[in-house]
């Protein structure tokens, strides 16, 4: 069986960096795909780890994104008990579209955060 998506589109608002119970880098972003003819689909994607902290770095509102992954849905339960299906992409590798002023590092709002250090070129990269 084969699960691949590739998407090419903007960022529908900056993504934020977020930590899991177990300590895990984690952001949720949604990105817009033209279909041509006038339409968009609003594509909701997931990113985890060192991916999700390369994210955060380097892409924000309105930046052009390639993203390769899988698709995968999941049930749940809104905070009113009804069950519910998400369907999303789980990022497993991202691409700059853009020119080069457009892929600088974002500043740091929250100072000297480790979130926004340089990544480690030693480290195995997942993408």
């Amino acid at each position: 069986m084969l699960n691949v998506v590739a998407l090419q589109g903007r960022l529908a608002r900056d993504p934020e960096l977020r930590q899991t119970q177990a300590g895990k880098a984690v952001t949720n972003f949604t990105i817009a795909c033209d279909r041509g003819k006038n339409q968009t689909d609003w594509l909701d994607v997931v990113a985890w780890d060192k991916t999700a902290e390369f994210i955060c770095r380097y892409f924000q509102k309105g930046s052009m994104i390639l993203v390769e992954g899988r698709l995968q849905s999941r049930k749940y339960q809104d905070k009113n008990g009804n069950s519910r299906t998400a369907v999303e992409v789980v990022a497993g590798n991202v691409n700059f579209c853009g020119k080069k002023e457009e892929t600088e590092p974002k500043a740091s709002a929250y100072g000297d955060s480790d979130v926004y250090a340089p990544i480690d070129e030693t480290e195995d990269v997942p993408f």
